[in-house]
């Protein structure tokens, strides 16, 4: 069982779900771009029973308020996100756990601001421009453009996340993610500066990669230069305070197949003197 929770902000609301005691170990659950809190409805369950874990929906993601108009939506605007629900628990020490994008906010350095880049702006003045009524789907037209979109994702898994991820009007199933968050800038990084940012990491960091998912080395084409070095930084310099783990499956191996890394998380998270993040 879990509880639905709400955390104000300037411009809404941040939505969450909890499973477990309240006194359990604090574990801060981030969610993949463009998807929800539902993502962990089916690894959660399997995972030690005394922590209480919260899975936030972004802004703009989910039950979520999405940001003012005219507010573009930045990486470092997601770990925002996080400290403000951080400090609406009152949490001091906990352990963060991320997919896909929900692990890159999880690793940023909040101090690593960086300017944003004009062609942002540039398309949220576009998008602003020619906005539209939000396209209106039957459940199952819904359902099938989601696994379009998202060949790692099962149907029971899609279904999963348009439970929390689109809501029903007299028109039909209408997505709630707010299209913006598709403007987010993916450059803002360099290899260099990534690495420097998990170098600062002084906790135990566990990285889980499906063999099949999204950015792996040898699925990628020859272009790809960024991910390639990304993962040569890890093979040499990060190896030492960073545990990679690779397990087969697709990038939403988590949430089509929990058992396949629900062991892997739940020894980490019982370790002995936990500080970690996943």
């Amino acid at each position: 069982m879990f509880s639905e929770l709400k955390f104000p902000v300037p411009w809404g609301h941040v939505a969450a779900k909890a499973w477990g005691p309240l006194e359990g170990y604090p574990v801060l659950c981030l969610h993949g771009w463009l998807d929800n809190a539902n993502t962990f409805d089916k690894l959660i369950p399997l995972l030690p029973r005394d922590c209480y874990y919260v899975a936030m929906d972004f802004s703009g993601h989910g039950l979520s308020s999405h940001r003012p108009a005219g507010s573009p939506y930045h990486f470092l605007d997601y770990v925002s996100d996080v400290r403000r629900v951080a400090a609406a628990l009152q949490w001091r020490r906990f352990t963060l756990m991320g997919h896909s994008m929900g692990g890159c906010v999880a690793g940023m350095d909040t101090e690593a601001w960086l300017k944003s880049k004009r062609m942002v702006i540039d398309r949220l003045l576009s998008l602003e421009a020619k906005q539209q009524t939000p396209k209106a789907r039957s459940p199952e037209a819904a359902l099938q453009r989601l696994l379009e979109a998202n060949r790692h994702l099962t149907a029971e898994g899609g279904a999963i996340l348009l439970q929390r991820g689109a809501t029903e009007t007299p028109a039909g199933l209408v997505y709630n993610r707010d299209m913006r968050v598709h403007m987010h800038s993916r450059e803002s990084f360099t290899v260099e500066q990534c690495v420097k940012l998990l170098q600062k990491i002084q906790d135990r960091v566990l990285i889980i990669i499906a063999q099949d998912g999204l950015l792996v080395p040898h699925n990628l084409d020859s272009t790809n230069h960024f991910v390639k070095a990304l993962w040569e930084a890890f093979e040499s310099t990060l190896k030492q305070h960073i545990q990679l783990v690779e397990v087969p499956g697709s990038h939403f191996v988590h949430l089509n197949e929990p058992e396949v890394v629900s062991g892997i998380i739940g020894n980490f998270l019982t370790a002995k003197n936990t500080r970690a993040r996943l």
